[in-house]
């Protein structure tokens, strides 16, 4: 189902989709059920609790094979459901200054 606000487009799985969040190091991964998707962000579902894990920056990987990810940050959590923000590859934030 897509469903469309203010300047963008979500896609929500009746099923959810499966995927896994996994450290950028690789030190850790978990399943996860994506729920649904957008642009910038992306809201999942887990089955076992995310205490202790550095959840700062990580990969969502799409695929079974690894050629889908995107590399995220965590933007909240609510239970067993987190919502993470999709970050921008080779775009960083521009300074105020302009020397």
């Amino acid at each position: 189902m897509l469903t469309e606000g203010p300047g963008h487009k979500t896609v929500v799985f009746e099923r959810g989709q499966p995927a896994t969040i996994m450290a950028i190091d690789g030190t850790w991964g978990k399943p996860c059920t994506l729920l649904d998707v957008s642009d910038s962000g992306a809201t999942l579902s887990v089955d076992s609790p995310l205490e202790g894990l550095r959840m700062s920056e990580f990969f969502l990987v799409l695929s079974s094979i690894g050629k889908a990810y995107r590399r995220c940050q965590l933007a909240w959590v609510n239970g067993n459901q987190l919502g993470v923000d999709f970050l921008k590859r080779g775009r960083k934030k521009e300074s105020s200054s302009h020397g």
